[in-house]
């Protein structure tokens, strides 16, 4: 009971380590959140949390390890994820200039997370290391129980269930607090184009000049 008890919070908190961190992921979800609700915002979360799904699968599969020794193939994925990037940027600072109307919009939440997702090399890269530990149990250890003596699969359980949680809570959060201040809604936006557009500069740099 015990070791399975650790195995779930080993994963819950590897993935609480990719998903609560800020960046491009979150800034979406909380664009999606204050501007068009929480339903919104959890769809931004579930279309992340699909692309950690396809790699981890691909991880198994070893595609992610070929990736991340293919510089080619690793600067065009930063070059469209850069791109992407800087096209979410431009829709979140249109949704602050008319946050009134946000709510009425269509809003792709899933689609734009889980393409950002699948375009950004530095999940690859999480995938290559922290995310070994669910694809090597025996390389990680927990309050002295290593993972390989407990159960792989409860780690797996653990690390989507930590995504679950955050995804479900981060959106509410924003949501909770919007519902008391309006202005949130436009500084959200305002604030996700910023580090949207930060990001998809990086990544554009990085994918010209390596």
């Amino acid at each position: 009971m015990f070791t399975a008890a650790v195995s779930l919070a080993a994963g819950a908190v590897l993935g609480l380590s990719l998903s609560a961190p800020p960046g491009p992921m979150n800034a979406v979800i909380a664009e999606e959140s204050v501007s068009r609700g929480w339903t919104s915002g959890f769809a931004a979360g579930l279309g992340a949390m699909a692309a950690d799904a396809c790699f981890f699968v691909l991880a198994l599969a070893g595609v992610v390890a070929f990736l991340e020794n293919a510089p080619t193939v690793e600067a065009v994925m930063v070059g469209v994820g850069g791109l992407l990037m800087l096209y979410y940027a431009h829709g979140a600072l249109r949704d602050a200039r008319s946050f009134s109307d946000a709510e009425a919009a269509d809003g792709h939440g899933f689609r734009k997370a889980f393409a950002l997702a699948i375009a950004n090399p530095y999940q690859v890269t999480w995938w290559v290391t922290v995310g070994v530990g669910l694809l090597n149990p025996s390389s990680v250890s927990a309050f002295g129980v290593s993972l390989a003596a407990a159960n792989g699969a409860l780690t797996v359980v653990g690390f989507f269930a930590g995504i679950f949680l955050w995804i479900t809570l981060f959106p509410a959060a924003l949501r909770a607090a919007g519902d008391r201040v309006d202005a949130l809604g436009t500084a959200v936006s305002y604030a996700s184009a910023a580090v949207l557009a930060v990001f998809g500069v990086v990544f554009l740099r990085t994918a010209v000049v390596g």
